[in-house]
């Protein structure tokens, strides 16, 4: 967030709440104008020294129908073997290219289970917590209860299991998949993390596959079969997604510095490739060019009317902006000062065309539904503004129900569902206010995370406004450690809320886009934040370099 130096105990306005992500002490750090000169230029695909522009689509396109038939293949079916292939084409986030075969495959093992009376019985503890992982991400009902049976007379998991080190971690897998009241994950949880947590220190179910999957690569080496065959896949798989972000990060850039904003708010972010991260993380697929986009657009202008509220104008000013947001209506940009009406011409345009495109492709047009998000962000900028300039710290509930819609989170799904044709996948079964705890979850884990201590803003310089300093200022008893364990509880609950939620829009396979998207932005959010002691993020740039970048 920007800097606002104040005498005051309390928190400067631009501290009390960090929106999408935070500023940096280099603005430009994260502009790549430069880097991306070149990228919208065709790129050929080198392997081996050679260029194989033709030969690499039709080995590409072999290796996919290769895979195909083998998640078909009768040899695989109603065995272990073919769950362990799911889970390596997931971890390897290439399973967009194969998401009916993979719900043929679950549906198979599925029906073979609940048959049967004791259609659990006969697992093993590392085949079963495979089992209830895929199912269970795919949405299908399958109760936690079924790993009772790994529990000794005394109710606590058999001490035996402790020397079962593959069937732990995949029991730490399962466990990430838990809902509130799910007593039974919660202990699996703590049980096999005694054992095996330093082994993953980032479960499958909160990382993001693309990031993972190199790693995941390396401790495939010298193995053949399948999995030789998926390795390779993913490396082509890596080239094609490179090729596509990088022409989209060019465009991004070009559509940026056309827009002139940079130059008419030189204190605001500038940085198209953070923006742009966030859409290449959350939708995965090559195919969705249009849809990151889009998404890219949307979230610029999050970043860039936060530091309006921040960095430009009195809470009057601001006021004005807001109802001028509400109206939208591009006569009354009369009403905002030079600067502002340029940034609101903009957000009225590129909202507008949004619109379009989506009523284009899919059949209607949710600009109703699009720019009440925006007024909502920008009712949200402004409470907090008026703290500030009052004075006042908010209670910690009132400071993280506006924080959940000041992030920003809101705006990015509900565009994001649209953008995806959701609505008109599911035949209207599903509408945006369906969504709405799903947004709530995925908006307070963003929020909190930021507040757990080690996010700092870059730009920061004095007392740290979060939901901790709220909560400790109504709770004078309360010490850090105690806050912290909050919201570290808080952050536990709010992921068996989204888990909940995505389990529920899962059971139709049409909303499998969303949810996975959904996800990813909530798997973002430490990489997002975790600032180093020089108040980097080296995790971040670590995981660009690693999806744009990296052979």
């Amino acid at each position: 967030m920007a800097v606002n130096k104040s005498s005051s105990s309390l928190p400067s306005h631009g501290n009390i709440r960090p929106s999408l992500v935070a500023s940096e002490a280099t603005p430009q750090k994260w502009t790549t104008l430069e880097q991306t000169s070149d990228l919208s230029k065709p790129r050929q695909i080198i392997l081996n020294g050679h260029c194989f522009e033709d030969e690499f689509s039709m080995e590409y396109e072999q290796k996919l129908k290769d895979v195909r038939e083998l998640l078909k293949s009768e040899e695989l079916e109603n065995q272990i073997e073919s769950l362990m292939l799911v889970d390596a084409i997931q971890r390897l986030g290439i399973d967009y290219h194969f998401q009916e075969e993979i719900e043929a495959v679950l549906r198979r093992h599925y029906m073979e289970a609940t048959t049967c009376s004791d259609g659990y019985f006969y697992y093993t503890l590392h085949d079963l917590s495979l089992l209830f992982r895929l199912l269970r991400e795919h949405g299908f009902s399958i109760p936690a209860d079924i790993f009772n049976r790994f529990k000794g007379k005394d109710g606590v998991f058999e001490g035996k299991l402790k020397q079962d080190i593959r069937g732990l971690m995949e029991l730490y897998e399962a466990a990430q998949l838990v809902i509130e009241g799910e007593d039974i994950l919660d202990e699996a949880a703590k049980f096999s993390g005694e054992i095996v947590s330093n082994r993953l220190k980032h479960p499958y179910h909160k990382s993001i596959a693309r990031f993972t999957a190199k790693k995941y690569i390396r401790d495939s080496e010298g193995i053949n079969g399948w999995r030789k065959t998926l390795k390779e896949l993913a490396k082509m798989n890596t080239s094609v997604a490179q090729t596509a972000n990088q022409q989209e990060l060019a465009k991004i850039s070009k559509w940026w510095k056309d827009l002139g904003l940079a130059q008419e708010f030189k204190q605001a972010r500038n940085q198209p490739l953070k923006w742009y991260t966030w859409s290449m993380a959350s939708l995965t697929d090559p195919s969705m060019s249009e849809q990151r986009l889009e998404l890219t657009k949307s979230i610029t202008f999050i970043y860039i009317i936060d530091d309006i509220f921040d960095l430009y104008g009195t809470p009057e000013e601001l006021t004005v902006f807001t109802r001028a947001v509400h109206m939208w209506d591009h006569a009354v940009v009369h009403m905002l000062p030079k600067p502002w009406k340029m940034c609101y011409k903009a957000l009225l345009d590129t909202t507008n065309d949004i619109g379009y495109k989506i009523y284009k492709k899919h059949g209607y047009n949710p600009i109703d539904s699009l720019k009440s998000t925006w007024a909502s962000l920008c009712d949200a900028f402004l409470v907090e503004a008026k703290w500030f300039a009052s004075g006042h710290l908010p209670t910690s509930n009132e400071y993280l129900e506006n924080g959940k819609v000041s992030s920003g989170v809101h705006v990015v799904l509900v565009h994001l569902f649209f953008l995806l044709g959701i609505n008109r996948k599911t035949e209207g079964a599903v509408q945006v206010h369906d969504i709405s705890d799903l947004i709530s979850s995925v908006a307070t884990i963003l929020r909190l995370w930021d507040d757990f201590g080690s996010a700092k803003d870059e730009q920061q310089d004095g007392n740290d406004g979060s939901y901790i300093d709220c909560y400790m200022k109504e709770n004078p008893g309360s010490t850090i450690e105690i806050a912290r364990d909050r919201v570290v509880n808080m952050i536990s609950s709010e992921w068996k809320g989204l888990n909940k939620e995505c389990f529920l829009l899962n059971q139709n396979s049409s909303n499998f886009s969303f949810t996975k998207a959904s996800l990813n932005l909530a798997r973002m959010v430490p990489l997002m934040y975790s600032y180093d002691d020089n108040q980097q993020l080296p995790v971040l740039e670590e995981f660009i370099k690693s999806t744009l970048f990296d052979e």
